[in-house]
């Protein structure tokens, strides 16, 4: 047993959800990004702002400093300030209201933290130290991005519409052969353009070659 809770890794699905970023620099621009790329209805509450967040059309940009208790509006609030004042506020204002909040470079007034995150289109490898050295998170990130080429997006295509498959053969995705497939060289097949053949070796392996066949044994929850 650790000797501390440790954090709770989750994706939230924000399309469509309100959010508010308090602050308009080099910070809150790189969080503004992350969170557009996810859907989110985004607000900012800034007196001056950079050049990218004040030529962003896709958010709002509310050329003020902070109101309390307004975070209390939103569905998740990111603080990148540099005003421990102005980040605390928020963070109570939050707590009152439970909503998420995170305080870029001030964990005190974190109820989340956020990974560095290797991305190539639908994959995502995320690093996380529990906000104990962000430097060495975004070090593993950049030899994890190092890593991930484009082989990978077409293999995950594949396991997508191979996953699709076994759940309407067998009522379930969740059957042994996964791994099996993987470590048995789908990747490199995918990388020299051998698709085919890599979906066929997945397909045996997951016991979708013949109607006849019956499930294979569903993995343990």
């Amino acid at each position: 047993m650790p000797s501390a809770p440790t954090p709770y890794p989750v994706n939230l699905l924000l399309a469509g959800q309100p959010v508010l970023v308090v602050g308009g620099g080099p910070v809150a621009t790189r969080k503004v990004e992350a969170l557009l790329r996810a859907g989110a209805r985004v607000t900012v509450v800034a007196p001056a702002a950079a050049k990218a967040i004040a030529d962003q059309p896709n958010m709002t940009w509310l050329r003020r400093s902070y109101q309390s208790p307004e975070a209390g509006s939103y569905r998740l609030v990111v603080t990148a300030t540099n005003d421990p004042a102005v980040n605390a506020q928020v963070a109570q204002d939050c707590e009152v209201a439970n909503v998420l909040v995170n305080s870029a470079d001030d964990p005190a007034n974190c109820t989340f933290t956020l990974p560095s995150v290797a991305r190539r289109e639908h994959l995502q490898v995320t690093v996380s130290t529990d906000g104990r050295s962000p430097a060495l998170a975004r070090w593993l990130r950049r030899r994890i991005e190092r890593e991930i080429d484009s082989g990978y997006t077409t293999l995950l295509e594949l396991l997508a519409e191979t996953r699709a498959e076994a759940k309407a053969a067998f009522g379930t995705s969740e059957v042994q052969g996964w791994e099996a497939a993987l470590d048995g060289g789908l990747l490199e097949l995918v990388r020299v353009g051998r698709v085919d053949e890599a979906r066929s070796l997945l397909r045996g392996h997951l016991g979708l070659h013949a109607p006849e066949n019956a499930p294979t044994e569903a993995l343990a929850s």
